[in-house]
């Protein structure tokens, strides 16, 4: 069908893809390795880790400002 509207097989490909709301239904999309699947979980666990040091760093030092400040 490409050839026959003289495009390249990429150029229709996203066109469908488009057409259907942008979303890749390759069998493969989403899916994940096992591997994958342990670094995602890894992964979440870290930012957790890093968002509560964040937040701690943030409260400690609007408390030494306000110390300061007094």
């Amino acid at each position: 069908m490409a050839k026959d509207l003289d495009l390249t097989e990429s150029a229709l490909r996203n066109w469908v893809r488009e057409a259907d709301g942008g979303e890749d239904k390759s069998p493969a999309a989403g899916a994940l390795t096992g591997a994958e699947r342990e670094e995602l979980v890894r992964l979440r666990k870290e930012n957790r880790q890093r968002t509560m040091e964040r937040d701690f760093l943030k409260k400690a030092a609007a408390f030494f400002a306000k110390e300061g400040s007094t």
